[in-house]
């Protein structure tokens, strides 16, 4: 009898054991953070998914034409300075691409059918660098959860076989406003990358390839060199030789390493104007590092500002 009883035990715990351990993971899942980067195989699996919604973020001169030529199966096109910027007559005042009000980015969330349980992936034509990252850190600075940057962008998707299209692809804007408070991840302006430059407390790095950092050629910007203090570390070293993220563990080390023992609020990231500095600070969350503060106006704001200028 004793041991009938408990037999019964046991197959009841057996029994339960399944239902407590999926209970568990499920909750725990619902916690757990989203990976700032999607694999073009698992993009495959959902993006006719209802929740999902791809955008193409891609930012060079022939963008929208590129786009209304081809674009990944269902994406919809966003223009970075008009949808994601609000940019001044005189570059001086917040740099080539400031962020606009937050105001205003809800009524763009709004009007791109964004609320705040769509899963949004995020594209562009130069490897997240171009304005992908941007729209990524936006999203995630309003609070938007699931939010993903496609690893390899539009090059990488090609040379897999995703679907491409070329048809027009219509928004249906959101009922609802998107709710928004403050931005949450942290910026710092011109007169606080001043103080803290030279401060050896603090760190700025500068994501612009190395010429540009030392003053050789100024594609974009009036004047070349950089910033007193600040440190090159090009975005392009985040990706490997065939333009993807590099491993997350690899990444944490290399960054930790220039990091030290500097907390995120000592750590200042920028490039020409608050775009590809984005690409940075995705690298630095897909290592598990915590974002660390951007300078938007970045080198375009600083110098135009009458700001001390270093060659190297």
């Amino acid at each position: 009898m004793i041991e009938e009883v408990k037999s019964e035990e046991y197959q009841t715990l057996r029994n339960f054991v399944p239902y407590f351990v999926q209970l568990c993971v499920t909750k725990n899942f619902k916690k757990m953070k989203i990976s700032p980067i999607i694999e073009i195989n698992e993009l495959l699996h959902i993006y006719k998914n209802e929740e999902v919604i791809i955008f193409d973020v891609s930012n060079s001169k022939e963008a929208k034409q590129n786009y209304d030529h081809e674009h990944l199966d269902g994406a919809f096109f966003i223009d970075l300075n008009s949808q994601l910027a609000d940019i001044k007559a005189d570059f001086a005042n917040g740099g080539r691409h400031p962020l606009p009000t937050i105001a205003d980015f809800a009524k763009t969330l709004q009007s791109l059918g964004i609320t705040k349980e769509k899963h949004i992936v995020i594209y562009d034509d130069k490897n997240g660098s171009n304005a992908a990252a941007r729209f990524w850190w936006m999203l995630k600075s309003v609070g938007h959860s699931k939010v993903q940057v496609l690893n390899g962008g539009l090059p990488f998707a090609k040379k897999n076989n995703f679907p491409l299209s070329s048809a027009v692809e219509i928004i249906k804007p959101s009922t609802e406003d998107y709710p928004v408070g403050n931005w949450q991840l942290p910026t710092i302006d011109i007169s606080q990358v001043e103080k803290i430059s030279n401060d050896p407390n603090y760190l700025v790095i500068d994501v612009r390839d190395k010429d540009r950092y030392d003053g050789k050629t100024e594609p974009i910007d009036l004047v070349a060199g950089h910033i007193p203090g600040a440190i090159n570390i090009p975005f392009t070293e985040n990706l490997d030789e065939n333009g993807l993220f590099l491993n997350p563990n690899i990444l944490r080390d290399k960054y930790l390493a220039k990091l030290g023992n500097k907390p995120s609020t000592n750590v200042v990231v920028h490039c020409g104007s608050g775009v590809t500095a984005c690409h940075t600070l995705l690298a630095l969350d897909y290592a598990g590092i915590e974002i660390p503060n951007l300078y938007v106006g970045s080198w375009s704001e600083w110098s135009r500002s009458g700001k001390e200028i270093v060659v190297s």
